[in-house]
C-alpha cells in the first residue's frame, strides 16, 4: 500500500509527537539540577506569571484535568515549593501561592530557556516562527 494515508511519514502527529517527546528529554537534565520535573515546571511557571491561581485555572491554562494536576501540586507542596489554600468564601476552590523556595525557584530556572536555544541550535527569529505555527494550530483546534 505505497499510497495509503496510514504512512507514517505522511502524519502530521508523528512528528509533533516525536519533537514534543525529545524536546522534554533535553529539558531534564537542566530540570533535574533545580528538581523538579517538566509538569512540575509548567505549573510553576504559570505561578511565576501570576500567583494565587485556583487548581482549575491552573489546569485550564494546561489542558491538564484536576486528576493528573492533583498529584503534581502535592509532589510541589511536599517539595516546599507551593502552598495550597481553600478560599473563605467557598472552601471547594483551592488557590495555589508561591512559597519563598518556589520564588528562589525562580531565579535558577530563569537560565533555563537560554540554555534550551543552545541546546536546539536554533536563532530566535526561527524559535518564534515555530511557536507561531504551533500556536495557529492549536487556536484552530480549539475553535
Amino acid at each position: 500500500m505505497e499510497n495509503s494515508p496510514l504512512q507514517l511519514e505522511k502524519q502530521l502527529c508523528f512528528p509533533i509527537y516525536v519533537i514534543a517527546k525529545e524536546i522534554i528529554s533535553l529539558y531534564r537534565p537542566f530540570l533535574d539540577e533545580i528538581d523538579i520535573t517538566y509538569s512540575q515546571y509548567l505549573v510553576m511557571m504559570v505561578l511565576w506569571e501570576k500567583d494565587g491561581w485556583t487548581v482549575n485555572q491552573i489546569g485550564e491554562k494546561l489542558y491538564l484535568d484536576s486528576g493528573t494536576l492533583t498529584p503534581l501540586l502535592k509532589r510541589l507542596e511536599i517539595k516546599g515549593f507551593i502552598t495550597r489554600k481553600r478560599k473563605k468564601e467557598d472552601e471547594r476552590v483551592v488557590q495555589v501561592f508561591l512559597a519563598d523556595e518556589g520564588r528562589n525557584l525562580q531565579q535558577k530556572a530563569c537560565e533555563i530557556p537560554a540554555k534550551m536555544q543552545e541546546k536546539l541550535n536554533l536563532t530566535t527569529e526561527d524559535l518564534l516562527e515555530l511557536k507561531e505555527t504551533v500556536q495557529k494550530i492549536l487556536n484552530k483546534i480549539q475553535k
